[in-house]
């Protein structure tokens, strides 16, 4: 596996129909959004409000995304309904459910989400300074370094963690 499909795979790959860790990320989300929306405001924007609101964008992306019950991830096959033939879907058997993964992966994945946001905002936040001539004072940098910090941290969170045990 080379190194990009690594990084597909570890920023993507895991965006299969999972209502629990969906739930979880939706609230997380709108946590971050609020502690956005309620932070005191001062006269520049504050770097630790642009990360919660990117970081909350995120979750609340993510969770959408995990909401999707006919999806193989980003991109996968998904199944239209045929008008004329309407299918009731059966419920899955009991060996192919989901379980909620364990505590530290779930830690790892949630900090590399919420940073992942803030890292992609930052370079946007560049570009908006250009465009609007706002006197270069939306901290773009300071974004995308949080935000590369928080990602690297749920990746070490990930690599120092042993792997789940399957049970065969």
């Amino acid at each position: 596996m080379t190194s990009r499909e690594k990084i597909f795979d570890n920023l993507v790959g895991d965006l299969e129909y999972h209502p629990k860790r969906a739930l979880l990320y939706l609230a997380l989300g709108v946590a971050a959004l609020a502690a956005w929306a309620f932070a005191p405001q001062g006269h520049r924007p504050d770097v630790v409000r642009m990360v919660l609101a990117a970081g909350g964008l995120a979750l609340l992306l993510k969770g959408i995304f995990l909401l999707r019950k006919r999806s193989d991830g980003l991109g996968g096959p998904t199944k239209l309904l045929d008008l004329g033939k309407l299918e009731i879907p059966e419920p899955f058997p009991l060996s192919t459910r989901r379980t909620f993964p364990p505590l530290p992966a779930v830690v790892a994945q949630l900090t590399q989400d919420f940073g992942a946001g803030a890292l992609l905002l930052g370079p946007l936040l560049r570009a908006a300074n250009v465009v609007t001539d706002y006197s270069n004072n939306l901290p773009s940098f300071q974004v995308f370094l949080s935000g590369a910090g928080l990602f690297l941290a749920g990746w070490l969170i990930r690599r120092l963690t042993p792997p789940p045990h399957i049970q065969g």
